[in-house]
């Protein structure tokens, strides 16, 4: 245990952000640093418990309060091998994953839980400074091949861990970077891409091949990557977004999220000089609540939109643990992202019903308070108005992977999701092909992708050697579809 007083010592602390009226000025990270004392501290917080739930709340089984009490104790090389151990990238879940570890947090039952998220990242940044981030190549070569196809963060992970066994592992990526949504769909001011790249480095020296701009069942078909290969990982996402179809919706000025967050990413990259979709002066409108809406606020604000608000369906979340969401579960609480913090409105419980446009050019949106009847929700008569908008962007979800030349010519059946269908072993019925992330989960969150990714690289290496060192996962069937 590190500080067995901690807990009542010391009260929750975290980094403050960089203050708005700077940071919406360019698209560095929104944290001010927060020293190594402070962090000691807070790592002290934690009580060591007998039954650690925060291991049940984080998918990958993070050694949580192992790596608290090696930063209380300034062993922060230790405490890097203890984070790597069950986490391929630390560095990527330390800023974007929303933390079900702290929600599970037992101190968090009657008092604000431990800053696990905040340890996690400053122990990977200074493992990183530090130079202990270090290629792990295989001592020896199995003679098998293995694609995997997407280089999300499912991908990556799957990637990493057969390389490390000694295969030979190939990432097909259609874009003309490596990454996924962790390159192009999130935000330079969420996680700055050097973070990406140096990781990327350290995957390239220890064997793995990164093939860009090749779309599998388009430049290369599905029969010759199996003609190539022992193994194959799909790792290709749920991208299939999820549409608005109402009157109006042809207008220009109406875009999916996805449409307009990898371009504003492109400019950071510094392969474009303006983004093909700028909100500088424009009125613009957010449908859709959750973090790629947030994802898209931020990015206004820093183009400099005129006026952002954002919809959504549900109504305005409690500010506390609603009852029937008990610890250790996620509740859903209202959260204010630094995104919200920088500006812009947040509508709750409205419904768009049109979008009215001049000349085929959108200019406002039809929108009406909603309010649960009977279990469904119902228009309330008398509320419908207009609201200015020069740029809608739709970010309601995704519904699955996209029903692709891949996934025709693969032939394997779908769940009722639309997900892949697969077993508890992360395989499919075709002999050889696994499924991991989004594309066999369904929509989630990274963190979830990355211990999917490990999970389905123990699999593959089973099938391709007989046996397995790799870390061990628990089936597939077994993981909840919800965070």
């Amino acid at each position: 245990m590190a500080d067995p007083r901690g807990f009542l010592k010391a009260g929750r602390e975290t980094p403050e952000r960089r203050p708005v009226d700077v940071r919406i000025r360019d698209w560095s990270e929104v944290y001010e640093p927060f020293s190594p004392e402070r962090l000691s501290t807070q790592a002290g917080r934690c009580m060591d418990c007998g039954i650690p739930f925060c291991h049940n709340g984080c998918p990958l089984g993070n050694l949580i309060p192992e790596w608290n009490d090696l930063v209380w104790r300034s062993d922060w090389k230790s405490a890097a091998e203890r984070l790597h151990a069950t986490n391929n990238f630390p560095e990527f879940t330390g800023r974007l994953c929303p933390a079900p570890c702290e929600t599970a947090c037992v101190l968090g039952i009657n008092a604000d839980p431990v800053t696990i998220k905040q340890v996690e990242v400053s122990i990977i940044d200074r493992a990183w400074d530090s130079g202990w981030v270090t290629p792990q190549p295989p001592e020896r070569s199995s003679g098998k091949a293995v694609a995997v196809v997407g280089s999300g963060p499912a991908g990556l992970a799957a990637a990493q861990q057969l390389a490390r066994a000694g295969h030979t592992v190939a990432v097909f990526e259609r874009a003309d970077r490596i990454g996924g949504l962790l390159r192009y769909g999130i935000p330079e001011f969420k996680m700055e891409k050097s973070h990406l790249d140096r990781r990327l480095v350290q995957m390239a020296q220890e064997g793995v091949k990164f093939r860009t701009g090749v779309e599998v069942g388009v430049d290369i078909t599905f029969e010759m990557l199996q003609r190539r290969y022992d193994a194959i990982v799909l790792a290709v996402g749920a991208t299939r977004w999820r549409d608005l179809e109402v009157p109006g919706r042809e207008l220009s000025g109406v875009y999916q999220a996805m449409e307009y967050l990898p371009g504003a990413n492109r400019v950071q990259e510094g392969d474009i000089d303006l983004a093909p979709i700028d909100a500088a002066g424009k009125h613009v409108v957010i449908i859709g609540g959750g973090d790629t809406g947030a994802d898209c606020l931020g990015t206004a604000h820093r183009q400099g939109a005129a006026s952002v608000t954002q919809l959504e369906i549900l109504p305005t979340p409690p500010a506390d643990r609603p009852q029937e969401q008990p610890w250790p579960t996620y509740p859903m609480v209202f959260r204010t992202s630094s995104a919200h913090e920088e500006g812009g409105n947040r509508v709750y419980a409205v419904s768009t019903e049109e979008f009215l446009g001049d000349g085929g050019r959108l200019r406002a949106l039809r929108i009406v308070d909603v309010e649960s009847v009977d279990g469904r929700l119902r228009p309330v008569e008398g509320s419908s108005r207009e609201l200015r908008a020069d740029l809608v962007f739709l970010a309601m979800g995704f519904t699955g992977p996209e029903v692709s030349p891949l996934i025709e010519q693969m032939g394997a059946p779908l769940t009722e999701r639309g997900t892949v269908s697969r077993s508890d072993d992360y395989a499919t019925e075709i002999p050889g092909v696994f499924v991991a992330g989004d594309a066999g989960r369904g929509q989630s969150l990274i963190v979830w992708a990355i211990a999917e990714g490990r999970a389905a690289a123990a699999s593959v290496d089973r099938y391709l050697s007989g046996e397995t060192n790799l870390p061990s996962p628990i089936p597939a069937s077994a993981r909840p579809l919800t965070v």
